[in-house]
Order: C-alpha cells, then sequence, then structure tokens
C-alpha cells in the first residue's frame, strides 16, 4: 500500500523540529482532504492525494525567511527527487504531485488547476483553522518570538493590524479569510465552523486578559 510504504519512508529519512510541519500534519492534512472529496463525490486520484498531502511541505522554509515564498517550488522538486527514488509512481501522477505541492502555498501565489490541488489547498489551510489552528497560530507566534496579544487594545480597534507582533491580530490579517478563499464548498463549510469556534475563543481569551 502507497500510503503505508511512504510512512515508512518519512520515520526513517524524516527528522524536524518543527511541530507544525511534522508527520502528524501531513496525516491530518490527507485526512481532510479525503473527508472533502468523499463528501463532494469528486473524480480524484488517491495516490495524487497521498503523495502531496505527506510531501507538500517536505521542504517549509521559516516564516520570516527571505526565500519563504519559494519553500512549496523546493518541496515540489524535493518530492519529485524522493518519488522517483523510492515509490513506483506514474510519470503523470508525479507531474499532478508536484503541481498540487507548488499551489498549496499561500506565499507562492500559485492558481491550483487540478482537482487534487484544489483540495489538497483546502485541506492545507483548513488545517490552519479551529481548535489546531489556535495552537498553530500561538506554537508558530511563539517561534517567531511575538507577543500573543495586544492587553490594551486586544482587536486593534485604534492601531493598524500588525501579526508580525501579536498572535492574536494573525487571527484577522489571515485566518478569518481563509473561508472565502477556499475551493470546494464541503471546505467551505468546515472552515465556518472553524471560525465560528475561534471567534468563540478570542471573547473568552479578551475576557481573562482584560483589566476592567
Amino acid at each position: 500500500m502507497l500510503e503505508t510504504k511512504i510512512v515508512e519512508w518519512f520515520e526513517q529519512n524524516y527528522k524536524t523540529k518543527d511541530a507544525s510541519h511534522d508527520l502528524g500534519h501531513f496525516r491530518r492534512v490527507l485526512k481532510i482532504a479525503r473527508k472533502i472529496n468523499q463528501e463532494g463525490k469528486y473524480d480524484v486520484c488517491d495516490d495524487i492525494l497521498i503523495c502531496a498531502s505527506y510531501f507538500h511541505d517536505i521542504v517549509s522554509l521559516p516564516k520570516n525567511h527571505p526565500e519563504r515564498k519559494e519553500s512549496s517550488k523546493l518541496a515540489a522538486k524535493k518530492a519529485e527527487e524522493i518519488l522517483k527514488e523510492n515509490f513506483s509512481l506514474e510519470y503523470s501522477k508525479i507531474e499532478k504531485v508536484k503541481h498540487a505541492i507548488e499551489a498549496h502555498s499561500f506565499s507562492a501565489n500559485i492558481q491550483a488547476k487540478t482537482i487534487e490541488a484544489k483540495i489538497i489547498q483546502d485541506a492545507d489551510r483548513l488545517e490552519a483553522l479551529g481548535a489546531l489552528g489556535i495552537a498553530r497560530c500561538f506554537y508558530i507566534s511563539g517561534k517567531l518570538e511575538n507577543h500573543l496579544f495586544d492587553e490594551d487594545d486586544f482587536y486593534a480597534d485604534k492601531r493598524n493590524l500588525d501579526d508580525k507582533k501579536y498572535a492574536v491580530d494573525h487571527f484577522f490579517v489571515k485566518l478569518f479569510k481563509i473561508e472565502e478563499l477556499l475551493n470546494t464548498k464541503e471546505a467551505k463549510k468546515i472552515a465556518k465552523e472553524k471560525n465560528n469556534f475561534m471567534k468563540l475563543f478570542l471573547e473568552k481569551l479578551k475576557e481573562e486578559v482584560a483589566f476592567e
């Protein structure tokens, strides 16, 4: 089975200190992609979903890296090398995997042209929302040594949003906008539920940190 072999490869060859792009992340992206596909009944190749899910962040430069926009292209190239060397996958499938990997990234700004690429893009972006999205947001913000929030102006009512300084600002700069950027109606439905949870979380957080 292709997925079993890929997991074995990762367990033997892949090590990372980045908990937001670990093997668990790759598995969850595939889980979400399959859910979108099953609910939408799309004509999708599961092999492409598997490979693109597991290898989409095989190269992932930090958000503050000057070449961050090149991450997905580098990941696609690396994935091609690994798939050719270790797995029996047709050329046409590898090309579609590469496109799905290149198109998944926000910063790359590449349009997803195949249904597999659209689903992978949606699945990866859904990982940034909900309870898990909250955890990832604060985890990444901590790695970048940002503040959690502005305790004097939590919702940026009197200042400009700055997600390079405050983790909470990232919800409004990017996360709450993801829903409208998704490709499939199934993903949009999931995003709406996750957004509602995040809004409730922020309301509770503001309540707990307020001095008045």
